[in-house]
């Protein structure tokens, strides 16, 4: 059984004039007939819940939905698309006969973090490298005074933290467990945080990885600063992991310079630091960060407080850093020139919302060759920035972008896009346009068809395009389904493609919902494009 028997069946039943031809309405091969193998491999692309369904159609069925290999990877938590197991007993017989040896990577809720289930991971699930405890809901923790077991070969540990609730003495009992991570996820929570843009991560209806955390501006309440509470201990956790090489610590709101330090004071492997929305963290700590851990390539710093005085005061020469965010920080131009012309150079740079970088920095930047490398660059609201200065960047350094984000910049209007689109020919993820046109008052509508026949002709490449113009801002006609047509083809690694909501955004994705690409557009509302996914530990940064 092969290809060419499944190929003469359907020309089979193609080509059927006769509809009482047993032959014809009864094809030779049924589904029935294929190999496990391949019914397996089928049933790999189907979610978990979808897995339920099929179990049920018969017994062979049943076999292959809840063969070990299909549940390698399991999410236990509703509210991020996993299952929901009502009861722990039901939990310790699925990890007995149905997850097993094979597992590799669950999230469990907080009603789910109990000391027998801790134990079976621990003892029958040895290959089990991922693992989310998720304590942000978390009301009470159970008794842990019995835990002496806990999954010892995790590669990447993530913890949601909960604002009130310590995990002391939980963590006391896995401390010696955790000397195999290399990945740790340490993740806030953001209630009592005020949000000034509606497409930040807290507003995200389908904020589900790292790369979609990636805009918005955060205010801590009063309120906020006065109940703080440090609900983990990190001295405690450096101590016990010193083969770190990834740390995210997201939204924390405890999380000051001080804890820096004692990280850096033992984990001195770290290669990847993310403090995006600490809002404490001040910069004081950088420079032991860069004189401890020589291997440092990546530091995100998103909305975080840091100052000028303890930025300039840190050794940026002596570092390898080539990946860094300041996107939302509020550095003054003197310190920005003065950081970023004394690192070695750049693969990533996002400087969005700051206001202070100018075009003498960018210029200095590309004359001192700190751009050579660069793949990924985000100069979203730079207000500072002028056209020509832009231009002539992207002229010199376009060709080897792969990602670039541009948005927010309401004198970059249709003329500018069409002229620098061709340089742009390694492109993959672009983000351009203004929103909220209406109250920017921008006057110079933008035909819109120019532009994406602009991206169909050179961007082969082109994987996600962000388009932020309002309706009232773009024209079209009714000629725009052949432009649509040309982007459609002649970009065939095109994933997303991200309109305003209107008639415009319609029209298009009538257009490749005909083509059955359902998914690939969206629209501003729902749905944020970054740039974060070039990064080169963005896998190892995803979390939720």
């Amino acid at each position: 059984m092969d290809i060419f028997d499944v190929a003469q069946d359907a020309t089979q039943i193609a080509t059927a004039t006769n509809k009482s031809d047993y032959w014809y309405i009864y094809p030779s091969l049924t589904i029935h007939k294929l190999p496990d193998k391949l019914l397996l491999h089928i049933f790999s692309f189907l979610k978990h819940q979808e897995l339920g369904k099929v179990a049920r159609v018969c017994k062979k069925w049943r076999l292959l939905a809840y063969d070990p290999r299909l549940w390698k990877s399991v999410s236990l938590r509703p509210e991020y698309g996993g299952l929901h197991v009502h009861y722990v007993d039901a939990l310790l017989t699925l990890i007995g006969i149905r997850f097993g040896a094979t597992m590799k990577y669950i999230e469990l809720p907080c009603e789910l973090i109990t000391s027998p289930v801790l134990h079976d991971l621990a003892n029958k699930c040895p290959n089990l490298a991922y693992m989310t405890l998720d304590f942000a809901n978390a009301m009470q923790l159970h008794d842990f005074n019995d835990l002496n077991a806990f999954p010892c070969n995790l590669r990447s540990l993530c913890i949601c933290l909960s604002e009130v609730i310590f995990l002391e003495g939980f963590m006391r009992r896995i401390y010696s467990c955790l000397s195999s991570l290399e990945v740790l996820h340490l993740i806030g929570t953001l209630e009592n945080v005020g949000c000034k843009d509606k497409r930040c991560p807290s507003c995200e209806s389908s904020m589900r990885t790292f790369d979609e955390a990636v805009e918005g501006t955060f205010e801590m309440s009063m309120e906020a600063e006065e109940d703080i509470y440090e609900v983990i201990n990190i001295g405690k956790i450096k101590a016990h992991t010193p083969n770190l090489r990834i740390v995210n610590m997201y939204g924390i709101t405890f999380i000051d310079d001080s804890h820096i330090e004692l990280l850096t004071s033992n984990c001195i492997h770290i290669e990847t630091l993310a403090l995006n929305f600490c809002l404490r963290v001040k910069g004081s700590s950088f420079k032991s960060l860069v004189q401890r851990c020589k291997k440092l390539k990546t530091l995100l710093l998103q909305h975080t407080g840091v100052e000028d005085h303890h930025m300039m005061a840190v050794p940026w020469e002596t570092s390898i850093i080539s990946e860094l965010d300041l996107t939302s920080t509020e550095l003054s131009t003197e310190c920005l020139e003065n950081i970023l012309l004394r690192m070695p150079g750049f693969t990533f740079l996002a400087l969005g919302y700051c206001e202070f970088f100018s075009d003498r920095i960018l210029d200095h930047l590309s004359q001192k060759g700190k751009f050579n490398n660069l793949k990924a660059l985000d100069i979203s609201h730079t207000h500072a920035l002028s056209e020509n200065a832009i231009y002539q960047f992207l002229q010199s350094h376009g060709h080897h972008l792969t990602g670039l984000m541009c948005c927010g910049k309401p004198k970059l209007t249709e003329n500018f896009w069409l002229n620098v689109i061709g340089f742009l020919t390694s492109i993959r993820i672009c983000v351009l346009g203004t929103a909220n046109g209406w109250f920017l008052r921008i006057q110079s509508k933008v035909h819109i068809d120019q532009v994406i026949e602009g991206f169909a002709q050179n961007c082969s490449r082109l994987e996600r395009l962000e388009i932020q113009w309002d309706p009232d801002t773009i024209r079209f006609s009714d000629k725009s389904n052949k432009f649509v047509d040309h982007i459609r083809l002649r970009c065939p690694h095109l994933k997303s493609l991200t309109l305003s909501d209107g008639e415009y955004y319609e029209m298009v994705k009538s257009n490749f919902e005909r083509a059955d690409r359902l998914k690939v557009v969206r629209t501003t509302t729902n749905y944020c494009t970054s740039i974060v996914s070039l990064l080169n530990c963005y896998k190892d940064l995803l979390f939720n």
